[in-house]
């Protein structure tokens, strides 16, 4: 049985009566129509807040990447105009997104995956859902080395341009992984460990991300997994949906 990690918690302002929750932009140059769907969005928010599960960037080789000019720059502006408080959980993509960012751009840090929303009376598990995905043997090896000081250390040390071809190469080699295997393969979160998860943080609702595959599931005794959707836009495709929290405890998934 995969032991249930400890969790952090993010206590709610009363203030607070919408909130927002996204997940897998996987914003790159490459596809601007996404880019400008999430800054329209993000820009015009009228949740108090947003809170976003990880992968809103395709990829992050550190800190030093937001250069003036840079995309990621550009991302961080958005981020500057928000008009609702923000708060971001690292996700298999920008695992390496620092805390001086974050903090430069007034982003919460959910630095603990799974964190538990306390919100008056509603406790929801948040995770990216990277995690959940027990069955992918080869990816939780990878997750893990990467995730440690040492790993990290050591690649932060090298040359920007090496990082950033490294991360292309891994890109490449995911996109490869991902084509040849159906989604079912690599990418299904284990509904025994989300009704662990639940029970040990006391709390009928999980939200993550990561799959994919955004669907709400009844796990039985009254405990929901809701995963959420990714974000694509481009000639043929439009995929930009945000979950919406209310005080009260109402969810609605809306398409922007």
């Amino acid at each position: 049985m995969t032991a249930v990690p400890s969790f952090g918690v993010l206590t709610a302002p009363e203030a607070w009566r919408t909130v927002d929750v996204i997940s897998d932009l996987h914003l790159k140059p490459e596809e601007p129509a996404t880019f400008e769907a999430w800054a329209h969005y993000l820009r015009s928010t009228s949740a108090n807040a947003v809170i976003i599960l990880g992968d809103l960037f395709e990829a992050w080789v550190g800190d030093d990447g937001a250069a003036p000019g840079s995309f990621e720059a550009h991302c961080g502006a958005v981020l500057d105009d928000c008009p609702a408080e923000l708060a971001f959980m690292r996700g298999n993509r920008d695992f390496l997104v620092g805390c001086d960012f974050l903090a430069r751009h007034r982003v919460r840090d959910l630095a603990d995956d799974p964190t538990v929303l306390e919100w008056g009376a509603q406790r929801i598990v948040l995770s990216h859902g990277d995690l959940l995905c027990t069955a992918d043997v080869a990816y939780q090896q990878f997750r893990r080395q990467v995730r440690s000081t040492d790993w990290q250390s050591a690649f932060l040390a090298r040359p920007l341009a090496e990082r950033q071809a490294i991360a292309r190469q891994m890109r490449e080699h995911s996109e490869a992984r991902h084509a040849a295997n159906a989604p079912a393969d690599y990418a299904q979160a284990d509904a025994a460990l989300a009704r662990q998860w639940l029970h040990a943080a006391n709390s009928r609702l999980l939200i993550h991300g990561h799959t994919h595959q955004p669907a709400d599931h009844d796990l039985g005794d009254g405990l929901t997994q809701v995963v959420l959707s990714d974000w694509h836009i481009d000639a043929r495709t439009h995929r930009a949906q945000m979950l919406r929290l209310t005080a009260d405890g109402a969810r609605t998934r809306i398409d922007l």
